[in-house]
């Protein structure tokens, strides 16, 4: 089978494509021999930045020479996105035999698409004897298929609401679903500074050696880049001056810093920086265009459309058009809410996805917020190409709510491979 045949068998293997729970992935992984002489693992969860966050890890082991294992979801367009080994996304061929690998041991567990391909990316990790795996949780993290392997380090970049139907109502119930990728003995870094202080118990109660943002850990931005207070593993504070402005957040910055400096990989100050000035995440305040500026973001929620919406306001000011898709099970009104102060214009669009809002029910939700609206479109890429064509070249376009609205744009628009100018 090619692997788009393998992709859409998965699809249809398990009777939930959402089935949390360890047991089903423990079985088949053991038979896999995958849970014995396993590397330093970071795991990455948080209710956003995880991407980012994961990336920049990488990207700081990569300049220290370390051979790296990447997994990450979901994929915008190439399933492929999704593993990575030393840099390189894995070919065609290389997931097609870890998937037979683990069909040919799967027998009658019956797995979830994630769980499935989970186990791939771990098998493939496998053959290649890495030095360190990062995995980015899919959804929680207590339950979630990555937890199966205990992390070395785990990561929380943030927690806040999303998932609510999963995970739990309030940012506690939340935190202890993300934290639950911690382990006795081991660091847990936190990169969210409003820690619910329950969820800080609850972590200590298990034993976890916690590093909280504002406690432990801390970032300034500076005229010159930024700096970085970060504790080793002997409880002493160091200092990282004049490090380099990356093209993430610096809150997932500094907790990627924080992560690593518990790590046995250290690195020279040279490297810091050189790992800094690679680091992207596409579709994260990604910017494809120039003279109109287009700048794609995946965020879809209220906590990462109130961390954007304070990036933009820093930026010079310009008129802001927002094309936007959204799923239908987000929080609409309050994601829509934070940006309303930073866009001038938005432009809904219809999604090709099952769960997608009605672009007509995006608009009226707009308007009734107060905001100045077109005309429902048929897609986010028949939008962009329009804007480009029509704003004025110092406006910018802001394409956002979805992975499925970035993908869009990045499939369809023409805009990935324009020249800048």
């Amino acid at each position: 089978m090619q692997l788009e045949d393998w992709l859409n068998r998965l699809e249809k293997l398990h009777f939930k494509s959402i089935d949390m729970g360890l047991e089903r992935i423990r079985v088949v992984a053991e038979r896999l021999q995958l849970l014995s002489d396993t590397p330093f693992i970071f795991t990455v969860a948080g209710t956003n930045g995880k991407g980012s966050t994961v990336a920049l890890i990488n990207e700081f082991l990569r300049a220290g020479n370390h051979t790296t294992g990447v997994y990450t979801s979901p994929h915008l367009v190439r399933f492929n996105e999704r593993v990575m080994i030393n840099g390189c996304q894995c070919d065609d061929e290389q997931l097609v035999r870890a998937f037979a690998a683990v069909e040919a041991q799967r027998g009658d567990v019956s797995l979830t698409y994630f769980e499935f391909t989970t186990l791939a990316a771990i098998w493939l990790f496998k053959q290649e004897n890495l030095d360190t795996w990062i995995l980015e949780v899919g959804l929680g993290g207590r339950l979630d298929a990555v937890n199966v392997w205990a992390p070395s380090i785990a990561v929380v970049t943030s927690i806040d609401l999303d998932h609510q139907e999963w995970l739990g109502s309030d940012r506690t119930q939340i935190g202890y679903e993300k934290i639950g990728i911690g382990r006795a003995g081991r660091p847990l870094v936190i990169g969210e500074a409003d820690l619910p202080r329950d969820v800080a118990e609850r972590a200590g109660q298990m034993g976890c050696q916690l590093y909280q943002q504002g406690d432990h850990f801390d970032w300034q931005a500076t005229e010159s880049g930024w700096s970085a207070t970060v504790t080793g593993n002997d409880g002493r504070q160091c200092r990282y001056e004049q490090l380099t402005t990356p093209a993430i957040y610096l809150q997932n910055a500094a907790t990627a810093l924080q992560a690593l400096v518990l790590a046995p990989f250290p690195l020279l100050p040279s490297q810091y920086n050189q790992a800094l000035s690679r680091v992207s995440v596409t579709g994260r305040r990604q910017v494809i265009h120039d003279h109109p500026r287009v700048m794609l973001d995946v965020g879809h929620n209220p906590h990462a459309a109130k961390a954007l919406a304070h990036y933009l306001k820093a930026l010079p000011k310009r008129r802001v058009h927002c094309v936007i898709g959204m799923l239908a099970d987000k929080d609409i009104l309050n994601t829509v809410l934070e940006l309303l102060p930073v866009v001038d214009h938005w432009y809904p669009a219809e999604l090709q996805a099952e769960r997608a809002a009605q672009a007509g029910d995006l608009r009226q939700r707009l308007l009734d917020a107060g905001a100045l609206c077109d005309a429902p479109q048929p897609s986010p890429s028949t939008i962009c190409r329009k804007l480009v064509k029509t704003v004025d070249k110092n406006d910018l376009i802001l394409v956002f709510g979805s992975f499925y609205t970035v993908a869009d744009v990045i499939q369809y628009s023409g805009l990935m491979h324009s020249d800048k100018d």
